[in-house]
């Protein structure tokens, strides 16, 4: 079925943008903080049913035009043969982060296999909403996935990766393409059991040069998104003054943060869909001043292939009311 999100995605004219929310899915709902106090993140995503019922609490709230599997972006980690925790107040921590350059080069355990609960949330949401609405996966990036499994956890410049690229350029390439053989895996598994879209989070690439970005990322990003069948949206932070590397990944449809002009990248882009992109901070106000903000993102992405989405992740402590502003300005479009 080609839903309205997928249509966009593919640069088609659409009666209204299609809209969805990234990390929509659970964090600003009080019923996902209930369902946490269950439940711990790695076992909530790991338990289908659980995953699933977490998935569909914006469905439930908002009718977005796209459902985003609950799941987690260093999931590709553990076919690679890393071991990760969920710490309070850090984020992810690697337990076995590489340890150098001799410890770049590795080969990934069956992605069908390890990751079989990701299969098996993508059938259940495809069987209880597929019908009426975009079922969406994900993949972190190679190069941010090398940044957690290099650091350890979370880094903010990425200095450790970009440190063994400067001390050790051929290591560096060979973890990246690790990681982006292991994301091909699956992304076509997600694909295979039922993804509508596809969204690759390399959030953390635009911290390279443009030199290195085009060097040692792009090719990357151009091999994953040939390998992947359905409609594609890479999303990397941090690109404004470089949506042109974005548009050579042969990704269906460019994301774009809330720090990039959208009527501005719309010249630049031409024809390329895409996604954004409003300040997330924004839906801290109030509801009339969301829908006037969300108004000008539509107005300046045009008619045909825009997304509506956020600029980022909708912070956790985000108004139920503002989203459900946001995401009725964009039903309420007219054509």
């Amino acid at each position: 079925m080609d839903h309205l999100l997928v249509r966009a995605a593919r640069g088609e004219h659409t009666e209204r943008p299609p809209v969805w929310l990234m990390r929509q899915a659970g964090r600003h709902i009080p019923e996902y903080r209930e369902i946490r106090e269950e439940y711990s993140f790695l076992e909530a995503i790991k338990t289908p049913e659980v995953a699933t019922e977490i998935t569909l609490l914006p469905w439930e709230y908002y009718k977005p035009d796209g459902v985003v599997m609950f799941s987690d972006i260093l999931t590709v980690l553990e076919p690679l043969g890393f071991s990760y925790h969920i710490e309070s107040g850090v984020g992810p921590v690697i337990e076995d982060p590489v340890s150098g350059p001799d410890d770049v080069d590795r080969s990934h355990d069956d992605v069908t296999r390890e990751l079989d609960y990701v299969g098996e949330l993508l059938v259940r949401l495809n069987q209880r909403v597929g019908d009426e609405t975009a079922v969406i996966g994900f993949a972190g990036g190679p190069f941010t996935l090398a940044s957690y499994a290099v650091a350890g956890g979370p880094s903010r410049t990425n200095m450790p990766l970009r440190q063994l690229r400067a001390q050790h350029p051929e290591a560096f390439r060979t973890l990246l393409e690790s990681f982006t053989s292991v994301v091909i895996d699956y992304l076509q598994f997600q694909a295979g059991n039922g993804a509508d879209v596809v969204q690759l989070f390399d959030t953390y690439a635009g911290t390279m040069t443009p030199e290195d970005y085009r060097e040692f990322v792009l090719p990357l990003h151009q091999k994953i998104f040939e390998a992947v069948d359905v409609p594609t949206i890479v999303f990397v932070r941090r690109m404004n003054g470089r949506l042109d590397l974005l548009q050579e990944s042969g990704a269906d449809a460019v994301g774009l943060d809330w720090t990039v002009d959208m009527g501005e990248a719309r010249e630049q882009l031409g024809d390329t869909p895409v996604q954004g992109n409003l300040d997330p901070s924004y839906l801290f106000a109030e509801p009339d001043f969301v829908r006037e903000k969300t108004r000008e993102v539509i107005e300046k992405a045009g008619p045909e292939g825009h997304i509506l989405n956020l600029g980022h992740g909708v912070n956790k402590d985000t108004p139920v009311e503002s989203v459900r502003a946001f995401v009725e300005t964009a039903k309420q479009v007219q054509r």
